[in-house]
């Protein structure tokens, strides 16, 4: 198992032209106008949540996304909160989500004092599975008439039937599926399966800028998407998140919340809601501006990298007498049907789990920074009395996944 072993780590280290040193899993890149933008922040003192940059960072955004707007905030998490509540997400109801994720998809849910309900993930794509929502839904959920508020007009529209959990009384107030390291998951699906229960869909979409479904940009397909930009994303702000809507009015009221909902005014201090410091700083905005204008040969780059590790993988699997190499198919993670991945981190699988540690201490060790997928949101002391569903597909990949490195590389070809 080790000559394996050895012959990945050599590689990675070919690829990055690192012989010797320490290779990160995801390292930013600086090589645009970041300093030029940074630099003009300080000189103009404006370093806080007042400033152009988080205006233009935002076009920028909703321009490539095809968003109508997008909304800045401090990072992934927050947005996640708001964009919960901005559909409705109450402190006793449920919120659909998988276990695969990162933790602040489900820390969001407990911020809204929600539940959350974890239902399994696809192979392929990693993200929540339209057939295990679907059956979820079906054996556990009914619609129920909500009584209408009295209004001055009669002209008021009905309440839609809301869907409730027949087991726990409560009210299903959210899905959040998460485009799991940046592969696109059956978003289209997983939309028309919550409308029939009248479940808004707030996407995850922490990780996947400059990916596509079916032509069309990931967390643009629900009634709220959120990226993140954290240090370690395709593109960083140091740390930082956007809310993407194609409801105008609903992004006004975001960017209201995001301000903590004060009402403009020359010189007045009047709030009308309960707000959020949750705003973008500016320096922050200018960071991510020379970023985004490099988005597209970083995501280039990934490319090329991803399919050289494929063809790497290939070879290694095809030649190999290891249990390392007992599943073709499965040993390099490419991007789902239908899809145009950003490769934000590539996985491999391994045999068991067994071989998944060994391999995680190998590469380790030898200087080669590699991480197993999140510990199962089930899995943690927090979460482990939640609501699931059969998690047969999340077990198994939680279990053998590693993400090798996975950095850009603009400074020379790639073989």
């Amino acid at each position: 198992m080790d000559r394996e072993f050895q012959d990945i780590i050599k590689f990675i280290r070919e690829l990055y032209n690192q012989p010797e040193a320490f290779i990160p899993l995801h390292a930013p890149v600086f090589t645009g106008n970041e300093k030029k933008y940074l630099n003009e922040c300080i000189d103009t003192t404006f370093v806080s949540s007042v400033g152009k940059f988080v205006d233009f960072f935002e076009e920028k955004i909703a321009e490539y996304t095809a968003s109508k707007k997008a909304v800045s905030c401090v990072n992934g998490t927050n947005a996640l909160h708001l964009a919960m509540q901005l559909v409705g997400v109450e402190r006793n109801t449920e919120v659909i989500t998988q276990p695969l994720t990162f933790i602040a998809t489900a820390n969001a849910i407990s911020y809204c004092g929600a539940y959350p309900v974890f239902l399994d993930v696809d192979m392929d794509t990693m993200g929540l599975s339209p057939q295990s929502l679907k059956n979820w839904l079906v054996h556990n959920v009914i619609l129920k008439e909500v009584k209408a508020e009295v209004k001055d007009s009669l002209s008021q529209p009905q309440p839609l039937p809301q869907p409730y959990n027949k087991g726990t009384g409560r009210r299903i107030s959210c899905c959040v599926p998460m485009h799991t390291f940046g592969h696109p998951c059956r978003i289209d699906e997983i939309i028309e399966i919550c409308n029939q229960y009248n479940i808004p869909v707030v996407e995850d979409a922490a990780e996947s800028l400059g990916s596509f479904y079916k032509g069309q940009h990931t967390g643009t397909f629900g009634k709220i998407g959120v990226l993140s930009f954290n240090g370690n994303k395709v593109i960083t702000t140091g740390g930082g998140g956007m809310l993407l809507f194609n409801n105008e009015e609903l992004a006004k009221r975001a960017k209201h919340l995001t301000t903590q909902a004060k009402v403009p005014h020359p010189w007045e201090f009047n709030h009308d809601a309960i707000g959020y410091n949750y705003r973008m700083p500016n320096i922050n905005a200018a960071l991510g501006l020379a970023q985004l204008e490099q988005l597209p040969s970083f995501l280039e780059s990934k490319r090329k990298i991803a399919q050289t590790y494929k063809n790497f993988f290939s070879t290694l699997t095809s030649t190999s007498t290891s249990t390392l190499a007992l599943n073709l198919n499965l040993n390099f993670i490419s991007e789902p049907p239908n899809s145009q991945s950003n490769f934000w981190l590539n996985c491999i699988l391994l045999y068991s789990k067994e071989e998944r540690d060994a391999f995680l201490k190998y590469s380790n060790k030898n200087g080669v920074m590699t991480r197993p997928a999140w510990e199962l949101m089930n899995r943690l002391s927090m979460y482990k009395n939640s609501q699931c569903s059969d998690l047969t597909n999340s077990d198994w990949i939680a279990d053998r996944l590693v993400n090798i490195p996975s950095s850009v590389i603009l400074e020379r070809s790639i073989k």
